[in-house]
């Protein structure tokens, strides 16, 4: 069974940022050009609340996954660190992580949401586009080349 919940500080933050770690890991690039190392030490940071949202989610009870939610510009908000550990994917928890942060931005009030993804992301970027995202220019630094930048309209 699948749960996905707003973080809960303490065991969730720490759950999250585990899974922030992996997440990095996994991409096999530095993400000091995002000042990853910041972001990570001062989590929940500019994903909390009211602008911002920290989703985490479990499957049976077992740490699956999670999805960040912060604020770009008026009206605009960006997803960031999209994570399924490898043993929980092809079960639609990323869909689902997707589906929930994309309701909570409606709920804030965000009129677009934007994300930036790396050339070997085909899957998410698959992902992205059964949800309505478009691929847009670059709206943000990424010295990665080939990026992707793609917004939905909310």
């Amino acid at each position: 069974m699948l749960r996905i919940g707003e973080i809960e500080r303490g065991k969730d933050l720490n759950e999250v940022k585990k899974l922030f770690g992996d997440y990095a890991s996994s991409l096999g690039i530095s993400l000091d050009f995002q000042d990853f190392d910041q972001e990570l030490a001062n989590l929940p940071g500019d994903y909390s609340p009211p602008d911002g949202s920290l989703l985490i989610a479990s499957w049976q009870g077992e740490v699956a996954g999670c999805v960040a939610l912060r604020k770009f510009a008026n009206g605009i908000c960006e997803m960031k660190r999209l994570y399924t550990k490898p043993q929980f994917r092809g079960l639609g928890i990323g869909r689902a992580l997707c589906d929930a942060v994309i309701a909570r931005a409606r709920r804030i009030g965000y009129e677009r949401m934007r994300l930036d993804t790396l050339p070997s992301m085909e899957t998410a970027r698959g992902l992205y586009a059964s949800l309505g995202f478009k691929e847009i220019e670059s709206y943000r630094y990424n010295p990665i080349e080939g990026a992707h930048f793609m917004e939905l309209v909310l």
